[in-house]
């Protein structure tokens, strides 16, 4: 796909450093829910640093909406980012992406892993098909649980959160070990894994030494 502008229409912050941006939509913009685009910033300077970065609306809707992690201390894009306003302009690129959904099963998000988790989850959730889908997601502290009311509502108790960095009653503490997958899972159908580097290599072991066959490990590498 060639390089197409597109104008953002909102601009706010889905947590205290997640920003969501609502943008208009071209002509000739597919994509299955999971996948991402490489965005650029439509400004001198920074037309040329392309940034992948992963739909969250679903392919049908007239808009885009991407939930993009943001690191104030990096002179990057996601810095650049927080610039913005609505009516400023952005450059998308190639479409692409290796999670998709296969079957019922447990998606396995670490920070803002979980940003092909929504659309694919939204898209199910929207067919009537959300069945018994799992979502196991690790991050630091309660304030950096995106959509966390959104998938409340959505998956009830298959909805389990683990805080790495905060104790509370409320959520489980820690990290996701092998014991975490297995008491919150009946380690049946497909594992979708998507998180920094680390913790889905952490993860993927622990899914093989639970005997998770390696074609029901599905992972996202950009």
């Amino acid at each position: 796909m060639e390089k197409k502008p597109v104008s953002i229409k909102s601009i706010d912050f889905a947590t205290h450093d997640v920003l969501r941006i609502v943008t208009g939509k071209p002509d000739g913009v597919d994509f299955v829910p999971g996948q991402a685009t490489e965005i650029f910033i439509d400004k001198s300077g920074w037309e040329n640093e392309g940034k992948p970065f992963t739909f969250t609306c679903l392919p049908n809707m007239d808009y885009l909406e991407f939930m993009i992690k943001t690191y104030p201390s990096h002179n990057g894009v996601t810095k650049e980012l927080l610039k913005l306003q609505a009516g400023d302009k952005l450059i998308i690129n190639d479409i692409f992406g290796a999670i998709n959904y296969k079957g019922e099963g447990t998606f396995i998000a670490g920070g803002a892993g979980i940003t092909p988790f929504v659309a694919i989850l939204r898209n199910l959730k929207a067919h009537g098909k959300i069945g018994n889908n799992k979502l196991l997601f690790a991050n630091k502290t309660s304030s950096d649980i995106i959509l966390e009311e959104e998938f409340n509502k959505m998956l009830g108790k298959n909805f389990m959160n683990i805080l790495s960095e905060e104790e509370s009653d409320k959520y489980a503490h820690g990290y996701i070990t092998a014991n975490f997958i297995k008491e919150n899972t009946d380690l049946k159908g497909y594992f979708y894994v998507c998180g920094p580097p680390k913790m889905m290599e952490a993860v993927e072991k622990e899914l093989r030494d639970l005997q998770v066959h390696e074609s029901y490990i599905v992972t996202e590498k950009f």
